[in-house]
């Protein structure tokens, strides 16, 4: 299931964003690994840039997307994400955007295909390795899901609960040791 994605992870290092992600997503992405207080307001500015695009209804479509699943209108949201994921195949935020509705579902399977859509066009995005360790984590998979939250924090090294799933890893890992 999860194969396919474990191996662009392994890649991520080796992989350009794609030409449509704005170019300042590099500069931001610089400044976020020597960050110290200053880290919140780069991911923050990251956020926005992954949510814009070009074409004002499109990020428009996604705003409201996003109020969908925050109200629980999964069906709406999923209408809206197919629509603008055939609209605009790539951007990556809606690809996220789909990931995380399809997780919440328990789609697991679906939730990790658009996991790849979105690490192929942006290979930084640390909310969908964050979120492929999570599911890799619920699949008892604990090696992918090191490898998955490890990717997240070479990203974003300020993912504090990402650091803590990782310590709980590391934990279980030494128990498994001991006995």
């Amino acid at each position: 299931m999860y194969d396919a994605t474990l191996n662009l992870v392994t890649q991520l290092d080796q992989r350009a964003p794609s030409p449509v992600m704005p170019a300042r997503l590099d500069q931001l992405f610089h400044h976020l690994h020597g960050a110290r207080g200053d880290a919140d307001q780069i991911e923050d500015e990251i956020w926005q840039l992954w949510m814009h695009h070009p074409h004002y209804r499109a990020a428009q479509v996604l705003e409201k997307t996003v109020t969908d699943i925050a109200g629980q209108r999964f069906d709406i949201a999923e209408t809206r994400l197919v629509s603008l994921i055939r609209a605009c195949p790539t951007y990556a935020e809606a690809w996220n955007k789909r990931a995380t509705l399809y997780y919440l579902l328990g789609r697991d399977e679906e939730s990790v295909r658009d996991i790849h859509h979105v690490l192929e066009l942006e290979p930084r995005h640390f909310g969908a390795l964050a979120g492929l360790g999570e599911i890799c984590l619920a699949a008892g998979d604990e090696a992918a899901a090191r490898l998955a939250f490890q990717a997240a924090l070479r990203m974003n090294p300020h993912l504090d609960a990402v650091r803590g799933e990782l310590e709980k890893l590391d934990v279980r890992t030494f128990e498994d040791l001991r006995n």
